[in-house]
């Protein structure tokens, strides 16, 4: 017998009977009754339930209330159970307390996947067996030194105990060093590799705010010579001399300061010499991929246009296209001649290139001095606290993070971002309907700009291209690229790519450079 049929009508006795009938109207009778019970039936359920929800402690049950609404959204689409508008779940109609489906996905994706990490470097901070480092902030900790008695997270040279990270550090070229070799140095067993190439782990190259005023303001050219020269290394592996031999044979005159083809006195402030002349000989000893020292940065403080034999890559290093004149092989020393005269007889074709003293350098010339305003031993211990997370999260409790919520039609990704030279990542959130790079620019945006974000280079510019308080994006790319990928040779290939690393890597994680 069914729970309805034993139900009474209200007011009535349990002695009461009902009078008899013949079957089919007694039939008729029970149906009309049960039609007129169903609708308490159902309250009384609903009620119930509310009742027992809301005697549940809602911060212990969280995952209760979500997983509710999640699937509600799956199970009640906006077109109904069956695409046809049929099945549609009108909750305002039952009275259920709307706020348990009002979480949004956001919200829901920023409790359910937030990390707990075995290690908290605040506490228990990075340690590089080494020679004591200074710099003034650090967005993660980390102790350089000497310590017998604790076990490094790195140490410089080979070989190291397991566990710790081997690192190379140097800032000579590969030509002279050949461990220097980036895929030498992996060979020999290097964990780490930090010189001056782009593609090396952690970039450690020579330009800096810091340390070159590259802002400093152009002298007037007083000397006869075109061009100065400081080399002293005789026996560069490139063809420096011979090019300086051909500039000489063109009619270039130069003044050589240094040891070799010396024709002044070399006791003299190098930069203060330079902002004299036109032009300067930034001739490196030898031609290398990023290996652009001293000489060229030295070149652009003293307000002069260098010439260069060195890095075949020189223009990724330039604050702007026409800020200085290559000699790529020996035979350009003629062309490159020809223009070092016209340069020097046409004031206006002069001052053009060297507009970027004026105007500011360019947004990729910042993007790459902008990196060194961390100091290469912060980014080398946010190199190694960000590859210890990234082991621990490929254990399966940090796997079972949902990163995306969807409901309905529409799925929204749970992307993290940190500022290049920062370590501490924060959420963002895409949504499949607009998952495009535009979208993913607006968003870190809003996000940092909600943060009131100060970009990490804001006190090592030249307050004359610091700029406001806009952020500018210059380039958003995922965790682990090099340098070199990031700033000049990877890029999304459109929103498809974008949308198809988002799917591809859950939870993925990204970096951005401001300008």
């Amino acid at each position: 017998m069914s729970i309805i049929s034993n139900l009474r009508g209200p007011g009535l006795p349990s002695s009461h009977t009902l009078p008899l009938s013949s079957p089919s109207s007694s039939s008729a009778s029970n149906k009309k009754k049960c039609s007129t019970l169903i609708p308490f039936v159902v309250a009384l359920v609903v009620v119930a339930e509310i009742a027992f929800l809301g005697h549940l402690d809602m911060a212990k049950n969280a995952a209760f209330f979500d997983s509710w609404p999640e699937m509600f959204y799956k199970s009640h689409s906006p077109e109904g159970v069956d695409g046809t508008g049929v099945g549609k779940f009108d909750i305002e109609a039952l009275g259920v307390n709307q706020n348990l489906v009002k979480e949004s996905c956001e919200e829901w994706l920023e409790r359910e996947d937030a990390l707990t990490y075995s290690r908290d470097f605040s506490k228990d901070p990075i340690w590089v067996s080494g020679a004591d480092q200074e710099w003034k902030t650090c967005d993660v900790s980390c102790t350089f030194g000497f310590d017998s008695g604790k076990k490094p997270d790195a140490a410089f040279g080979l070989p190291q105990q397991p566990g710790t990270a081997s690192v190379l550090r140097s800032m000579e070229s590969a030509s002279y060093y050949f461990e220097n070799n980036i895929a030498q140095a992996r060979r020999r067993g290097y964990d780490i590799v930090m010189t001056t190439s782009l593609s090396s782990d952690v970039p450690v190259g020579y330009f800096s705010w810091a340390e070159y005023d590259f802002m400093a303001p152009v002298m007037p050219k007083t000397e006869k010579a075109h061009a100065a020269a400081f080399i002293s290394n005789c026996g560069a592996r490139n063809f420096r001399l011979e090019a300086l031999v051909r500039l000489e044979k063109a009619n270039i005159k130069i003044d050589s300061y240094g040891s070799c083809h010396r024709n002044h006195d070399g006791n003299v402030d190098k930069i203060e010499a330079l902002k004299r002349y036109k032009f300067s000989l930034a001739f490196e000893n030898s031609n290398e991929e990023d290996y652009v020292t001293e000489k060229f940065f030295q070149s652009l403080v003293a307000g002069t246009i260098p010439v260069v034999v060195g890095a075949p890559n020189i223009e990724d290093f330039a604050p702007s296209p026409d800020s200085f004149l290559h000699i790529k092989e020996l035979e350009d020393v003629s062309s490159v001649a020809n223009r070092i005269k016209y340069l020097s007889e046409n004031p206006d074709a002069y001052n053009q290139s060297l507009r970027w003293k004026y105007e500011g350098p360019s947004d990729s010339f910042k993007a790459l001095v902008d990196m060194a305003a961390v100091h290469s031993s912060c980014r080398l211990c946010i190199h190694l606290a960000t590859v210890i997370q990234e082991k621990e999260e490929k254990s399966s409790t940090f796997k079972k993070r949902p990163c995306k919520c969807t409901r309905g039609s529409e799925t929204v990704y749970h992307i993290y971002v940190r500022e290049r030279g920062r370590f501490k990542m924060d959420s963002i959130f895409l949504r499949s309907g607009n998952l495009t790079l535009e979208a993913l620019e607006a968003a870190v945006l809003t996000k940092f700009k909600s943060l009131k974000h100060v970009p990490v280079w804001k006190p090592e510019r030249p307050k004359s291209i610091r700029g406001g308080d806009e952020l500018k994006v210059y380039r958003i790319y995922p965790v682990g690229l090099t340098q070199r990928q990031a700033l000049y040779t990877l890029k999304f290939k459109g929103d498809s790519d974008l949308r198809s690393h988002i799917e591809n890597n859950p939870c993925p994680k990204f970096e951005v450079i401001f300008v």
